[in-house]
């Protein structure tokens, strides 16, 4: 690789010593940083100089929790995406049949749709798809991931009984929706999950391409490290495929269904004990409850407004025991687990387990256990002292608050809503938060979550949540420095400092200096991985 000394720009360390004139990079990592005579002086004579040109470099940003196979597998699937209407979701369905001669028979997928969006704010039917795809058994998924609508034929191929005779399955923490004892073809939360296993996969070779491409969205937002944030044995052989082939060129972390991935983890082993080709097995992850847009998230109080019965409050996924026996697993096998919780109740509950986990210790807890609060959106502000306790990392779900803010107010009233992903109350009290955007739910851009973390805007220009507005230096802090923390990679990655992995992002624009409501027009030119550029922006 050589070396490489990058100089004439803005440096942005993330150490305490922010700024620095000039970095030197030997063999993919960084050799020295700070004034530029004195990384010169320890530069060899064949060193190629990097002018960054007045741009700014900044140690690249690192993606706290996604799902990178859906990202790569929505490549192949049918983009509903900004649709309005229930009529503009099947016509996408109708066109991309024809334009692609999608053959009779063959699975489809749509995904993207929100129903809080939709003119009929409410979820599609069976019907519509049977219409959109007569000949095909079809599901589309909504945009949080949590929840979908399958057609008739694809209910039919996945055993569902559609005679009305029969009861209809009960999936605990799950819902089937039925209507004169015949599904409707919605399912949410465990159901959904459940069902969509069994959907057949694409074919290892028609990923590879997808995978190629889902590599580049990352990559073009300045992220060198990818979640794959739940890991499933049916997952196996396509994984198998894509580290053997060496096309991995980020770095992915893998955390494990505990209820489905033991054949995954038997196969792929090895690769608990580090990144081997760019593929490392992180811990475990389980959910505890759904979506707040999507009405699922268990909450300690109602959701204000909605269809339910009065004082509907979601639900969970998991009983008290089946948290602990998780827990208890994770902490025997010294695997780190990751649990998502979006309402107060959820994060009561997963807190809740692990103090009855340190009190069986007698002590607290190990400090390198890390447990992550994935989203941890309705985190009570009460709850917050406990998080820390038990040190826990809230990695929150900031884009949210723009998003659907809007739809947070109608469901649970401004004051609950304005405290939703409370990243400054985190600050104060001393916690290593981190952010997220849970891709493919919405684009892996991190300048779009920091703007978003700073200013807490709402779609409709609302300011949500003042006082939980957090400074740009923290915001990027929590998409570098500590989400390196996160996952243990605080020696190898997050900042630029002498020893850690040459792993940057070129920025147009200074994010210290941006105005404020600016910072999401600040473009990412290049990034750069262990030293190699993997992405310059007239690439893509």
């Amino acid at each position: 690789m050589g070396q490489k000394l990058y100089a004439n720009g803005i440096i942005l360390t993330m150490e305490k010593q922010m700024y620095a004139e000039a970095v030197l990079v030997k063999d993919g990592r960084i050799a020295a940083v700070g004034r530029k005579a004195a990384v010169e002086a320890c530069a060899g004579a064949d060193t190629e100089r990097v002018d960054l040109e007045g741009r700014t470099m900044m140690p690249a940003f690192l993606d706290a929790h996604s799902h990178f196979m859906a990202c790569a597998n929505g490549e192949l699937q049918i983009s509903l995406d900004g649709t309005k209407s229930f009529w503009e979701i099947a016509e996408r369905v109708r066109e991309y049949i024809a334009v692609r001669h999608v053959e009779k028979g063959k699975w489809l997928t749509g995904k993207g749709y929100d129903h809080n969006f939709l003119e009929e704010r409410s979820h599609p039917d069976r019907h519509l798809l049977d219409e959109a795809a007569p000949d095909n058994p079809l599901v589309i998924t909504h945009q949080s991931g949590h929840m979908g609508v399958f057609n008739t034929e694809a209910l039919l191929r996945l055993g569902i009984s559609m005679d009305g005779n029969g009861a209809v399955q009960e999936i605990p923490g799950g819902k089937i929706a039925v209507q004169d004892h015949i599904p409707t073809g919605y399912m949410e939360e465990n159901a959904f999950v459940e069902f969509q296993k069994k959907i057949p996969l694409p074919s290892p070779e028609e990923f590879m391409d997808a995978v190629e491409k889902a590599q580049k969205r990352y990559a073009s937002h300045g992220i060198t490290l990818i979640q794959e944030g739940l890991v499933v044995d049916e997952m196996l052989p396509l994984y198998q495929k894509i580290v053997e082939s060496g096309i991995l060129k980020l770095d992915v972390v893998g955390y494990l269904d505990m209820k489905g991935a033991g054949k995954f983890l038997e196969a792929m082993g090895k690769h608990r004990e580090g990144f081997l080709r760019h593929f490392k097995i992180g811990g475990y992850k389980i959910f505890l409850d759904g979506s707040p847009q999507g009405r699922t998230a268990w909450l300690r109080m109602p959701y204000t407004s909605g269809p339910e019965k009065e004082g509907y409050r979601g639900y969970p996924v998991h009983t008290d025991e089946e948290v602990c026996a998780f827990v208890h697993r994770a902490l025997e096998e010294h695997m780190q687990i990751l649990a998502h919780c979006n309402g107060d109740a959820a994060c009561g509950q997963y807190i809740r387990v692990f103090e009855k986990a340190a009190a069986a210790e007698g002590k607290t807890l190990p400090a390198d256990i890390r447990p992550v609060m994935i989203h941890a959106q309705l985190l009570g502000l009460d709850q917050i002292p406990n998080v820390k306790a038990m040190g826990m990392i809230p990695s929150f779900f900031a884009g949210h608050v723009y998003h659907w803010g809007d739809i947070h107010a109608d469901n649970l009233g401004m004051e609950r809503a304005s405290h939703i992903s409370p990243a400054a109350s985190a600050e104060k009290e001393g916690i290593a938060y981190t952010f997220h955007q849970d891709a493919p739910v919405i684009e892996p851009d991190m300048l779009e979550t920091v703007w978003c973390a700073v200013n807490r805007c709402t779609k409709n220009g609302k300011v949500l949540g003042s006082k939980e507005r957090i400074s740009v230096t923290d915001a990027l802090k929590a998409v570098t420095v500590n989400t390196a923390y996160q996952y243990f990679e605080e020696r190898e990655r997050g900042s630029i400092a002498p020893g850690k992995r040459a792993d940057f992002v070129i920025l147009s624009e200074n994010p210290l200096e941006k105005d404020k409501m600016q910072i999401r027009d600040i473009r990412v030119l290049a990034t750069i991985k262990d030293g190699d550029v993997i992405y310059r922006r007239d690439t893509l």
